[in-house]
């Protein structure tokens, strides 16, 4: 079986570092995966550390409405486009908290795609050589302040509103992967990356028309399905990307 390569981002004794993933092996960075990233010698098992959100980036870029059905069949070639705050990333195993401003709590499986270098109005062409990797992003959304809004920066945007990882896969293509997610073990989305309307070229390209993406920075690029379905306070959520892993959170009631 070929070993997964990739990146990750990892705590072991107190001590934050990057690491560069080689199936169960983590080789230690001095540095972050984008600038010359050396080992220093230090190897880990997975088992010894803690794997924390996989990159620190400027900005999410998400896509919504990219998995098309029934009425939305007919979605334009611009996709919708809205924002996450770095305040909304939480890593594997970290807590989603169901805040009492929000009544219906729910979350979407998506592949989430990470910039490796400055990209600025690049081509469709020339889009995958700018993608580091990719990882599990989970898109919670207070499903019923998106309903009120014109817009959707509120129902996305609350702390612990974006769980990442738990690796950075460096070494697959984003084409015919399945993705999949559970809320207590139950099966909520059975989704493939062949479904998407606009695909990763194309949404690289079309971003970075508007925008300049740095190193680090992510783009979600939609949820097959619609969204996973309802959490509650006590819930254990699963998403499940072919080739990279399982990305598992709990939710709990927010405390003053």
């Amino acid at each position: 079986m070929r070993k997964i390569k990739g990146y990750v981002r990892f705590l072991q004794e107190e001590k934050v570092a990057y690491g560069e993933l080689q199936g169960n092996e983590i080789h230690e960075l001095t540095g972050s995966y984008f600038v010359s990233p050396q080992r220093t010698g230090a190897v880990y098992d997975t088992s010894q550390v803690q794997l924390l959100n996989p990159c620190l980036p400027s900005k999410i870029v998400c896509v919504g409405l990219n998995y098309p059905t029934g009425e939305d069949l007919k979605i334009s070639p611009d996709p919708l486009l809205f924002m996450k705050p770095t305040s909304s990333i939480i890593g594997p195993d970290e807590k989603i908290i169901h805040w009492p401003e929000v009544k219906e709590l729910t979350f979407e499986a998506e592949l989430a795609i990470i910039i490796g270098q400055r990209t600025h109005r690049v081509s469709i062409e020339e889009a995958e050589k700018f993608i580091l990797g990719y990882t599990i992003a989970n898109d919670v959304t207070a499903r019923d302040l998106q309903r009120v809004d014109s817009q959707w920066t509120r129902s996305k945007s609350f702390d612990t509103f974006l769980p990442l990882g738990p690796i950075i896969r460096t070494d697959m293509s984003w084409e015919n992967i399945r993705i999949r997610s559970w809320i207590n073990g139950e099966l909520y989305q059975d989704g493939n990356t062949h479904q998407m309307f606009l695909n990763v070229p194309y949404l690289i390209s079309y971003i970075s028309q508007i925008m300049t993406l740095e190193p680090g920075d992510i783009i979600l690029t939609g949820t097959p399905g619609g969204y996973g379905g309802l959490m509650k306070a006590g819930d254990r959520v699963d998403l499940e990307i072919e080739g990279i892993g399982r990305l598992t959170n709990s939710v709990i009631a927010f405390q003053e």
